[in-house]
């Protein structure tokens, strides 16, 4: 059975920093994307970033040059680190691995940025 557990969200200022984890157990193809989405009241899960098991990376352009994915392919564990945060990065934050035939989601962690 495959797991993704979320962790690393959190209370931040505008302007500032935090770094996701995602955990993921249980047995999946080595070939697979894996990324973040973000989900806010009343709005459509929007896609933040993604890498592919080759290191191709995408980006929303909302989060271009502020967030870095990545992940360790070793410890089975996808991060994403965000700078620069601002108040529309509010969002519960939710990780995704897809396969050829599958999709799996974590339970998402809550990122609040507010002074």
């Amino acid at each position: 059975q495959v797991q993704l557990v979320e962790s690393g969200g959190g209370l931040v200022q505008p302007g500032g920093s935090l770094r996701l984890s995602c955990v993921v157990s249980g047995s999946i193809p080595s070939f697979n994307v894996m990324g973040w989405y973000r989900q806010t009241p009343g709005k459509e899960r929007e896609l933040v970033a993604s890498i592919s098991s080759g290191g191709w990376r995408h980006y929303a352009d909302t989060v271009k040059d502020r967030f870095t994915i990545s992940r360790d392919n070793a410890k089975n564990t996808l991060y994403l680190q965000m700078n620069s945060l601002k108040p529309e990065d509010t969002a519960v934050y939710v990780c995704n691995v897809a396969t050829s035939q599958l999709r799996y989601w974590g339970q998402g962690t809550q990122v609040t940025v507010s002074s």
